[in-house]
Order: C-alpha cells, then sequence, then structure tokens
C-alpha cells in the first residue's frame, strides 16, 4: 500500500480505515502493473507482476470486509494525476532510487497491519487473512531492498549528489543575497557569486576525493592485514568470534559452531572480523575520482539556480527575489530527495531545508546591506 498512517481506534474510523486502505492498495495494483510493463523484458519485471497480483488480493479482502459491514464500496481509485506524478519521479530518479519511495510505503502497510491485529474489532479469520496479507508485505518490503541492495554504489552516488547539490545551493544563495545587498547591482552579485561557486566546486570535488581516497586505503590495508593474520593465527580470531556472537544473544555452543565453520575458510573469517571488529565491509569501498567529480559537478549544478536570475541582466529587484524563489524550490527538491534517500520524514526534511537555506540568504542579505550602509558599499 502507499502512504497509508491511518489510526484504528473505533468502528467510524475502522471503515474510514478501511475504505482508505482499499483505495490504495487498488492504487499500489496499478502503479506496479504499469512498472512492469515498463520495464518489460528485464529481471524485475515477474516482481512487479507478482506485486501487483498480491495488492489486487489485499484489495479484495478490503472489499469484503466493507460489503459485510454494510458499507458502499468504492469502484476504484481515482489516480490519473498520481500516476503520473509518481511515473515522472521514476523517470527522473530511475527505477531503483523510486523503489526506495516505494519501500517507505510497505513499511507503513507493515505498521498499519500490525496495528490492525491487534484491534478487538477484527475477527478470528479477518486477522488470519490479515496476518497472510503481512506476510505479502513483508516479501514486498524484502524484494525492494534486494533491488537496492544491487544499486548500493549508484544510490550512494545519488545521495553525494544531492548533499553536494544542497550544500552548493545554500552556499550561494547566501554569498549572492549578501552582495545584493551590499551592492545593489545583478552583474557584480553574479560575478563574485560565480567566483565562489567554482572554487566551492573545486574544493569539495578535491576534497572529497583525497577522503575517499585515505579512507579506502585505511580500510584495504586494514582488511590485507586482518586477511593475512587469519591465515596464520585463525584459533586467535575464532576465539574472538565466539565472544562476538555470544555478546549478541546466541548461546556458547551455536557461537562456537558458527566461529568453527567460519574459521574454514580464511576469507570468510577475515571478512566476519573486519565487520564486527571494524565496521569494514570491501563492497562499501567506494571510487575516490567517481566520488570527487559526483561531489563536484553537483555543487556546481545546485550554486547555478540562484545565480542564474542575476546573469540574466534583469534589475536587482527582480533578479534576486527570483534568484530567492528557484533556490526555494530547488531546496524543497533536495529536501524530498534527501528524505527518501535517508528514509525520513518527508514533510519535516523539506521544511527545514528550506527553511535553513532562506534564512540563512536572509541573513546574509542584512549583513551585505548594512556594509553597504557602514562602509559606503554599492554603485
Amino acid at each position: 500500500m502507499n502512504g497509508r498512517t491511518i489510526a484504528f481506534t473505533s468502528t467510524s474510523s475502522a471503515l474510514e480505515t478501511a475504505e482508505k486502505a482499499l483505495s490504495d492498495e487498488i492504487y499500489a495494483s496499478i502503479l506496479y502493473d504499469r512498472l512492469a510493463i515498463a520495464h518489460r523484458g528485464r529481471p524485475i519485471e515477474s516482481k512487479l507482476e507478482k506485486m501487483a497480483e498480491m495488492e489486487l488480493r489485499h484489495a479484495e479482502f478490503w472489499r469484503e470486509f466493507l460489503r459485510r459491514r454494510h458499507r458502499l464500496v468504492p469502484k476504484g481509485a481515482a489516480c490519473g494525476l498520481r500516476l503520473a506524478l509518481h511515473f515522472a519521479m521514476h523517470r527522473l530518479l530511475g527505477l531503483r532510487v523510486f523503489l526506495l519511495l516505494l519501500e517507505r510505503d510497505e513499511r507503513e502497510a507493515i505498521e498499519l497491519y500490525s496495528k490492525l491485529l491487534e484491534s478487538p474489532e477484527i475477527d478470528g479469520s479477518e486477522k488470519e487473512q490479515m496476518r497472510k496479507i503481512l506476510e505479502d508485505e513483508l516479501l514486498h518490503e524484502r524484494e525492494l531492498l534486494e533491488e537496492e541492495s544491487k544499486a548500493k554504489e549508484h544510490i550512494a552516488h545519488i545521495r553525494d549528489a544531492v548533499l553536494g547539490m544542497n550544500d552548493g545551493l545554500v552556499e550561494i544563495l547566501s554569498i549572492t543575497s549578501g552582495l545584493a545587498g551590499a551592492y545593489g547591482d545583478p552583474f557584480h552579485t553574479a560575478l563574485g557569486g560565480l567566483v565562489v561557486a567554482v572554487a566551492g566546486a573545486l574544493s569539495m570535488g578535491i576534497g572529497v576525493f583525497a577522503s575517499v581516497k585515505a579512507q579506502r586505503q585505511v580500510s584495504e590495508n586494514l582488511m590485507r592485514r586482518v586477511r593475512d593474520a587469519s591465515r596464520y593465527v585463525a584459533h586467535v580470531f575464532k576465539e574472538r568470534l565466539i565472544g562476538h556472537m555470544a555478546k549478541r544473544g546466541y548461546s556458547t555452543e551455536l557461537s562456537r559452531a558458527m566461529a568453527e565453520e567460519s574459521s574454514k575458510d580464511h576469507d570468510l573469517l577475515s571478512k566476519i572480523i573486519a565487520e564486527e571488529e571494524y565496521c569494514l565491509k570491501g563492497e562499501s569501498l567506494g571510487s575516490p575520482r567517481r566520488a570527487g567529480i559526483y561531489s563536484g559537478l553537483s555543487n556546481i549544478s545546485g550554486a547555478l539556480v540562484p545565480l542564474l536570475p542575476y546573469f540574466l541582466g534583469l534589475p536587482i529587484s527582480i533578479a534576486m527575489p527570483l534568484s530567492v524563489i528557484s533556490a526555494a524550490v530547488a531546496l524543497a527538491i533536495t529536501g524530498f530527495l534527501v528524505a527518501i534517500l535517508a528514509s525520513l520524514p518527508v514533510r519535516r526534511k523539506v521544511l527545514e531545508i528550506v527553511s535553513i537555506g532562506l534564512g540563512s540568504a536572509g541573513l546574509t542579505f542584512l549583513i551585505g546591506k548594512m556594509a553597504s550602509v557602514l562602509l559606503g558599499i554599492g554603485f
């Protein structure tokens, strides 16, 4: 289901919840079916088709739930605009990132069905059906997580790009607002902002490259030492592994059995020790060059948004509001993406990022205005 966090406390709210759940299940089945068509011939097609079929079965359960309570059953879900928006996001973000959004909805569905199973208004047979639906939702979540795991590096780069873009937006919006307040001239504001934007992008790109490269080198050297040591003193690592498993709550017998089995493969043993003691995963080591390029380009891309209105040659009274509005829209988009990628509340994150960006711009504008007055700067 999609977007379903509804209280379930009384008969009235139970029926309202059922109607909303029915509408969401119908919509989810249509969405998964359309996604399957869009990705026909690819391995994920069959998964999406199965998920669409499951959502239709869930919708049928809610239809029967409402009929038994003599409630008028909605015929379907009006979803044209919603579907168009979702597919626009799908094309913009790509399937892997878009599935993160659907994964959030599946988690909300799991929470809802878990609460429903505790309600005294649901009879035994309905609860049994709901348990099966909950199993389906857990399966959906796992399949979406599997698809996400196949593109971890790609998603990580998108996350870095979004954060870099957000940094560029906030930095240059603040600087151009300060320069506009100080000079009151669009050309000098644009020129000053562009110099800072290029310098900031180069600084970020080089900094990220150096940081990721150093981290990768340290991690590779550490994993190499662990791997080499496991070949000659595997018994030491085996005892340490027993201790780690025991701390996790496994019995002594099971901990020893797991350690014994792991010690038969030196690569496996070294991998487990590296993860348990140093939080290192070989597949998590990113490319320094790619990380630097992503960060630098995304930073300059974000910086250009508040700069462009000043390059159009418009009066400062028009260029500055346009810069702020375009930056606010871009900040809202980056806030939405950050929330999706980090599994955070969307509305709260969007408001947070937009308010911080605009607040910083307002403050620097006032500082620039004061400098213009006190120091006699201006044209």
